[in-house]
């Protein structure tokens, strides 16, 4: 009964909106006894009848959702998504406060980073500022996320442990003798935990992994492939579904979708890509018009719902891309062959054709399943070098094209679109696969031209689908949606770009408007960077949701992901409720999409984010393997973060950030100005800000934690 009532309760605080019925929560349960059946039904009623749960008219349980705090009831318990910080401190999001739950590194006990945690909450103290969040204890884990640590193997007399790559798992893992012979000292392992509850105690392992000897930038990056929870390899169910599927289109599928095989479609990608999903067409409609075609690869097709393959991807949420190896959402067969728009070959689709002015306007659109056959595959280069000379091959479809998107780009910024032109990195390897060369990628006006034709087809479908109606009520679906900034954040973003001498008027909001004249502002500027990495800052994150709140960062009222379902299962999900809204709807199926949708959008949202910070882990590894080799010698960099312990630097051209300790600040004692994003000599006057420009000495790297200290170079810094 405990350890069912635990399941049921994650269950309901991990599925807050859910509606469910006791014989859904028993197929989801896998409970099929009649015995387990009375006992489930009997926990149902005592939950209810103790106020965590309720029950609508038609006999379906959710989640009591907690008060806020400016109602009469505040409650003593709540539930919800454990994160902690590398400094320790923990956060937990709860289903209706309007701030994370603070928990102290004392009061999380046995509780891991992801965690789905129950929290007995502390009394308000009188003088609890209002910014500062309500505090409280982790009271019981709910359902465990980490099962896998990845880590260092270190050995002691009598017993071994595993130090942990992720920061934020502060206990280092024990393990036998008997399992670290499986290793050698110093191997990157990965270790199955053991149950662990009691927060006295370390937790214990099993290895199950040996990646290779830690500090070795493939093996680091296999770890963090690890360390993510990243799938090494399909399944055998899923890549034996994948092996069955026809490498032929069948003759009746082919008459039943439009033919616009004799159109002129060519795809544009990376030089490297192995998947091409999307292909662009564009035809002059001899009126004012171009008829602008965004041919989208049909994986709906091929992954049916309910199959191994659907929940497959579902459970990966999208392709993952480190700096060396891609873990894709789908099989190689799917992705790289059937699903792949190869030039010269007939290939199933889904066609957004829009009717657009030569001015950018769309004045009639249409989706429909369609097949096309590819007439030529281009790498961006090609594409620009096209564009440069004015000449070559399909040279008029790329300038046309051209043209459209920079008038979508203008219409786009009138509707007051921001656009965040933030430098990536790339890396130039030898044959070991090791970084010889760091290289800031370049945005190319054929970047910019696939990009608005994409994102005018996401907006096209997010627009048409929120039109149509289901007795008189909108139809369930999966936007992309970007929330409003916290009015805080923009009120430090104001005080922060008023020291360089910018403007934000932050009085009756931010419009997207102001913002946008602020990144042209300082467009060109030496703290361009730093203004775009703290303005990004005070945004929200754009996550999946099946509300449709718009998306403030494109100035979009109707936005969603139609373009790449190979690699984003949300996309995948578009595509079938658009098919499926072609006809009318059966009541049963919008009942269903009502239902599951929100999972999806959660799901998706959360794997993005995984996908996000495994990406970024991956570059940084390929990032400090490169600066091994460049310890003492010194680089032009700008202050990127100014924080209590040091200073990050970003070295120009690299894209490398490392940290100036304060401690290695000897010249002065130094002050730390929060509000003002610097470090000030109490003595000397010497300061340090974000923005600043300064010449550093790599001092060390650190391959494993992925750090990089730096010192800084006689006469940097500024006074005042």
């Amino acid at each position: 009964m405990r350890d069912l009532k635990k399941s049921v309760l994650g269950y309901f605080a991990g599925h807050p909106r859910a509606k469910t019925t006791v014989k859904d929560l028993a197929r989801r349960m896998k409970i099929s006894g009649k015995e387990q059946f009375r006992t489930l039904r009997s926990l149902i009623e005592q939950l209810e009848q103790s106020g965590v749960i309720a029950a609508d008219d038609r006999g379906r349980f959710s989640y009591v959702k907690n008060r806020k705090r400016s109602g009469h009831h505040v409650p003593r318990t709540a539930s919800g998504r454990l994160s902690i910080t590398r400094r320790g401190l923990g956060f937990v999001k709860a289903e209706g406060w309007d701030q994370d739950i603070r928990i102290a590194p004392r009061f999380l006990h046995a509780a891991l980073s992801g965690d789905l945690v129950e929290v007995a909450l502390f009394a308000a103290p009188r003088t609890h500022r209002r910014d500062e969040g309500p505090e409280g204890e982790v009271v019981r884990v709910l359902e465990r996320t980490i099962t896998r640590v990845t880590g260092r193997l270190e050995m002691r007399k009598d017993f071994a442990i595993v130090i942990p790559d992720d920061e934020r798992i502060p206990r280092d893992v024990y393990v036998t003798l008997g399992e670290a012979r499986k290793a050698r000292p110093g191997d990157k392992v990965v270790v199955e935990l053991e149950p662990w509850e009691d927060e006295h105690l370390n937790p214990e392992g099993v290895i199950v992994e040996v990646l290779g000897p830690s500090g070795d930038a493939r093996v680091e990056v296999l770890g963090v492939a690890r360390s993510f929870g990243l799938p090494p390899a399909f399944p055998s169910s899923v890549e034996e579904a994948a092996a069955r599927l026809p490498g032929t289109i069948p003759s009746e599928e082919l008459q039943r979708r439009m033919d616009l095989r004799s159109a002129v479609c060519v795809t544009i990608d990376p030089e490297d890509a192995k998947d091409f999903d999307d292909a662009l067409s564009c035809e002059d409609l001899g009126n004012g018009r171009y008829r602008l075609g965004v041919h989208i690869a049909d994986v709906s097709y091929y992954v049916r719902e309910g199959s191994d393959l659907d929940g497959e991807a579902y459970g990966r949420g999208t392709s993952v891309y480190l700096v060396n190896e891609v873990v894709p959402m789908l099989p190689e067969r799917l992705s790289n062959d059937l699903c792949s728009l190869r030039p010269s070959t007939d290939r199933l689709t889904y066609s957004a054709l829009m009717e657009v002015t030569k001015d950018g306007k769309v004045e009639d659109y249409q989706f429909a399943r369609s097949v096309i056959h590819s007439k030529r595959r281009f790498s961006y280069e090609e594409v620009q070098e096209i564009l440069d000379r004015g000449k070559g091959e399909h040279a008029e479809l790329l300038l046309r094209l051209n043209a459209l998107a920079k008038q979508l780009y203008k219409r786009r910024r009138k509707s007051g679109s921001l656009d965040f032109d933030t430098a990536e990195a790339k890396f130039r390897f030898d044959a070991q696969g090791l970084p010889v060369q760091i290289l800031k990628k370049v945005r190319l006006d054929a970047h910019r031209l696939v990009e608005e034709c994409m994102l005018l087809a996401n907006k096209m479908v997010a627009q048409h689908v929120s039109r149509l109606k289901a007795g008189g009520q909108s139809l369930p679906f999966v936007y992309r949606v970007h929330d409003l900034p916290n009015p805080d954040r923009l009120q430090d973003l104001g005080t922060f770009v008023k020291q360089f001498g910018f403007s934000l008027d932050v009085k009756n909001g931010v419009p997207t408007r102001q913002l946008q004249k602020l990144l042209d502002d300082v467009r060109g500027t030496e703290v361009e960077d730093v203004i775009h990495e703290v303005a990004l800052r005070s945004m929200a994150k754009a996550v999946y949701s099946e509300k449709n709140i718009g998306h403030y960062g494109l100035g979009f009222r109707h936005y969603t992901h139609f373009t790449s379902p190979i690699r984003r299962y949300p996309d995948l999900i578009v595509h079938r409720l658009l098919s499926e809204y072609a006809a009318t709807p059966a009541a049963d199926r919008l009942s269903h999409f009502q239902r599951t949708l929100p999972d999806v959008a959660r799901q998706s949202s959360d794997r993005e984010r995984v996908a996000v910070e495994a990406e970024r882990a991956s570059v940084k590894v390929m990032q400090m393997e490169y600066m091994k080799r460049h310890i003492g010698d010194e680089f032009e960099g700008v202050i990127t973060g100014v924080t209590d312990f040091g200073l990050f630097v970003e070295l120009h051209d690299l894209l490398v950030q490392g940290l100036v300790h304060v401690r290695d600040l000897d010249d002065d004692y130094y002050l730390f100005d929060e509000r003002q994003y610097a470090l000030r000599g109490r003595s000397r006057g010497r300061q340090y800000r974000l923005g600043d420009h300064v010449r550093v000495r790599t001092l060390s790297v650190n391959a494993e934690s992925r750090e990089l200290n730096l010192a800084l170079v006689a006469d940097a810094g500024r006074t005042f």
